[in-house]
C-alpha cells in the first residue's frame, strides 16, 4: 500500500526526490510494464541512491500505488451545477485515467499480492474513486436534487468502466462511460450503454 508522506514540502528535497522517482516510474511503466520495473531501476533512471527509494516507500508495489494514487488526484474536473453534466465528467474523468498509458498497471499494483496490502490498497482506491463522486452527489443534495446513493453510482458506472478497461473490452469510451451515467439518471429502454449500431 502506499507509504505515508514523509516531509513533502513544496519546492523541498523530499518533494524533488519523490517527483524524480515518480517521473521515472511512469517511464519505466510505459517503457518495460509494471511487471518489470525494479526499485533500483527506478532509483538509477530517478539519479537517487536505492536505500532512499527504499525507506520511503518500502517496495515496489507501494511505489506504484503512490504514483497511482497521485495520477489519480490529477485533473480532477470542475463541478458544472447539474448532476447528470457532473457525473458525466467525473466518469469520464476516471476512464481517461484508467486508460492512458500504465493506467491498468498502476490499478493492479494496488491489489497487491499481499493479502493485507491488496485490502489496505484496495481501500484506498475506492475511496479515492468514491471522493470523485461524493463531491458531485453532495453539491446536488444541496440544490435540492434528488440523488442516487453512492453504492449505487459505484455499481452502475464506476464497476463497469473498471471491468470493461481490465478485461480490454471494446468500446469503452467517452460515450459509453456517458451513457453509464444517462442509465443511471434515467433508467428505461432508451437509456442503454450500448454503441448505436
Amino acid at each position: 500500500m502506499p507509504a505515508k508522506s514523509k516531509d513533502i514540502r513544496p519546492g523541498g528535497r523530499s518533494a524533488r526526490v519523490r517527483a524524480a522517482v515518480h517521473r521515472a516510474t511512469v517511464d519505466l511503466v510505459h517503457e518495460v510494464g509494471a511487471d518489470k520495473v525494479t526499485v533500483p531501476a527506478v532509483a538509477r533512471r530517478a539519479g537517487v541512491n536505492p536505500s532512499s527509494v527504499y525507506r520511503r516507500w518500502g517496495n515496489i508495489s507501494a511505489l506504484l500505488a503512490d504514483v497511482a494514487a497521485q495520477r489519480q488526484e490529477e485533473g480532477a474536473p470542475q463541478l458544472l451545477g447539474d448532476l447528470r453534466k457532473d457525473l458525466e465528467q467525473v466518469a469520464v474523468w476516471t476512464l481517461t485515467d484508467l486508460s492512458r498509458p500504465g493506467g491498468v498497471a498502476f490499478f493492479r499494483a494496488e491489489v497487491a499480492p499481499d493479502v493485507d496490502d491488496r485490502r489496505a490498497g484496495l481501500r484506498e482506491c475506492l475511496q479515492r474513486v468514491s471522493t470523485r463522486f461524493e463531491a458531485a452527489l453532495e453539491a446536488a443534495a444541496r440544490r435540492g436534487d434528488a440523488t442516487p446513493s453512492l453504492e449505487r453510482v459505484l455499481d452502475r458506472v464506476v464497476a463497469p468502466l473498471y471491468f470493461r478497461v481490465v478485461f480490454s473490452i471494446p468500446e469503452t469510451d467517452e460515450h459509453y462511460a456517458r451513457a453509464l451515467v444517462t442509465e443511471l439518471c434515467d433508467p428505461g429502454p432508451a437509456a442503454s450503454p450500448a454503441h448505436p449500431a
